[in-house]
């Protein structure tokens, strides 16, 4: 059972900014006070500040152990699946520390909390009415025992362990912990709609084989960088599955990116190519880039792509809602020793990018002498007429 001592709570307040290994460090300073729950909860806030930036100043909440950056669910990604899932009653199957669970179940009039780690279940038991989410039950049960003797509801989440017994990343539905392919046909007798949260680095053509009843995918980023894979199943399987790219932003006040296309569609899209660069360079965001959307960038936008392989478009106006990185091109230079001193020889340092290049970024530097940084980006790619080429810009 935890339990937290007014002296240990103020200890927490006091120095919630503090590094906690050098608080452990100075354990016998403080006798009256429990350093390791002390420690577990100011490495939970201080999560919890970049991450679940709504928590931040809730005393109360409980923090979990060994609570990472890495592996901690964002507010900003919580909020977007609460938005795509509401009803009358939400089962999350894989509770875990309970932020995804937290934010969808505001969309259900009761839901239900399933985790098989008794510590987690008495954090979320504590958190819940704190954040004000008294419909929440908590149930301290293995998810899959519990989804076989549910009852039906409207929809269920699943986020899968995505670690293999080696400690790698897993690429496959099979590699996850539940197996939800196993599960799928269970799943849909239990409920109408399926939402199930996988790694970026899944294969996602192989999901969709696994998967018989997709009728959504998101891709999501968080300033750009690709977070989280969202299948959701239903009872009907679509003629052709809608695949969303999205860019969340939780920096400055760019607008949320958002990319609606099918397999089929990007197989039909015409995609010019070019042998020459306009006056800009446009870099899709990286949930584009997932997916695989490069032919229906090409026919929805008004862009050349640089070659097949070259994942780059240019154009010779500015296209200011295209989803990604949007630069000027200040120049280009062959990689050949005399032109790439007239045109980079002023450039001490630069943000440099590798698309279908023969050289990797580690290469490029040590032979340009480039330290990482400033407000000059350098690309290294290919254009359609196989010529190799350095593109210098400055980012709109």
């Amino acid at each position: 059972m935890i339990q937290i001592s007014p002296e240990t709570q103020l200890f927490i307040r006091e120095h919630s900014s503090d590094d906690v290994r050098a608080l452990a460090l100075q354990a016998k300073k403080y006798p009256d006070i429990n350093m390791p729950t002390a420690i577990t909860q100011i490495a939970g806030r201080q999560v919890a500040a970049e991450k679940i930036p709504s928590w931040r100043e809730i005393e109360e909440i409980w923090y979990p152990k060994h609570l990472s950056l890495e592996q901690c669910s964002s507010e900003i990604t919580a909020r977007y699946k609460a938005r795509l899932f509401q009803g009358d009653s939400l089962t999350d199957l894989t509770g875990g520390f309970g932020i995804d669970c937290s934010f969808l179940a505001t969309g259900f009039k009761s839901a239900t909390y399933v985790e098989r780690q008794e510590e987690l279940c008495e954090i979320a038991a504590h958190n819940f009415p704190i954040l004000n989410l008294n419909h929440i039950n908590v149930r301290n049960e293995d998810g899959v025992a519990y989804l076989q003797s549910m009852s039906p509801i409207d929809c269920i989440f699943l986020d899968p362990a995505r670690r293999n017994e080696h400690g790698g990343k897993t690429v496959s539905i099979a590699d996850c912990e539940p197996n939800v392919a196993e599960l799928e046909d269970l799943l849909l007798s239990k409920a109408s709609r399926i939402m199930i949260k996988l790694s970026p680095m899944l294969d996602l053509s192989l999901a969709l084989k696994e998967l018989k009843h997709t009728q959504e995918v998101h891709i999501l980023s968080v300033n750009n960088e690709c977070k989280e894979l969202l299948i959701l199943l239903g009872q009907t399987s679509p003629a052709e599955i809608t695949i969303h790219c999205v860019n969340l932003f939780t920096k400055g006040t760019q607008e949320e990116q958002h990319f609606v296309f099918t397999r089929e569609q990007e197989q039909r899209s015409q995609c010019t190519y070019t042998d020459s660069l306009g006056d800009y360079l446009y870099e899709p965001n990286a949930s584009l880039l997932k997916a695989g959307a490069f032919r229906s960038i090409a026919a929805a936008y008004p862009v050349r792509k640089l070659h097949p392989n070259s994942h780059l478009y240019t154009s010779d106006t500015f296209i200011e809602n295209f989803p990604g990185r949007i630069f000027r091109i200040v120049n280009q230079c062959s990689f050949n020793k005399k032109e790439v001193k007239e045109n980079l020889a002023d450039l001490k340092k630069a943000n440099v990018t590798v698309r279908n290049f023969p050289a990797t970024v580690a290469e490029l530097r040590k032979r340009l002498h480039l330290t990482e940084g400033g407000d000059t980006y350098l690309f290294a790619s290919t254009l359609n007429n196989g010529q190799k080429v350095i593109i210098r810009c400055e980012k709109v």
